[in-house]
């Protein structure tokens, strides 16, 4: 009977050093996933936004080309005005993808990837408005 107390005892204690084990194990599993799920809600956010720059430079090259291909075809202030709607929408695709990018919603827990620092959104956005002004300006003065 002391036997079978020594054996039912040893027993319980292995079952209880497995069930810790597998509870480590399955933490370490889940902080492992949530890592995985910041980075992924990054990546998430910078396809988001290389989305709306390809449309602001889509637009842009639209308006730019649409205006010299419409020059002959449709009243210079028809073709004009086409492409002055194109180019601002390329420029309101530029403000909203460094808006969407910099807005803060429920802060993720910390990814490993490191994010676009965003000084370098910035400054490349700002470029990319100027030449959507200067093709505007270029346009209707020139």
């Amino acid at each position: 009977m002391a036997e079978d107390k020594g054996a039912a005892a040893h027993h319980l204690k292995r079952s209880a050093d497995a069930v810790a084990t597998a509870t480590s194990e399955l933490s370490d599993s889940a902080d492992r996933r949530t890592l995985l799920a910041a980075d992924r809600t990054l990546l998430a956010a910078e396809r988001t936004y290389a989305a709306w720059v390809r449309t602001a430079l889509a637009a842009l090259a639209s308006g730019v080309g649409g205006r010299a291909l419409l020059a002959k075809a449709v009243p210079d202030w028809l073709g004009r005005a086409t492409a002055s709607v194109l180019i601002l929408f390329a420029a309101f695709c530029l403000v909203a993808a460094v808006w969407r990018q910099l807005q803060r919603g429920v802060p993720p827990p910390h990814p490993d990837l490191k994010p676009v620092p965003h000084g370098f959104l910035l400054f490349f956005n700002g470029f990319l408005l100027l030449v959507c002004a200067a093709a505007l300006l270029g346009m209707w003065i020139g």
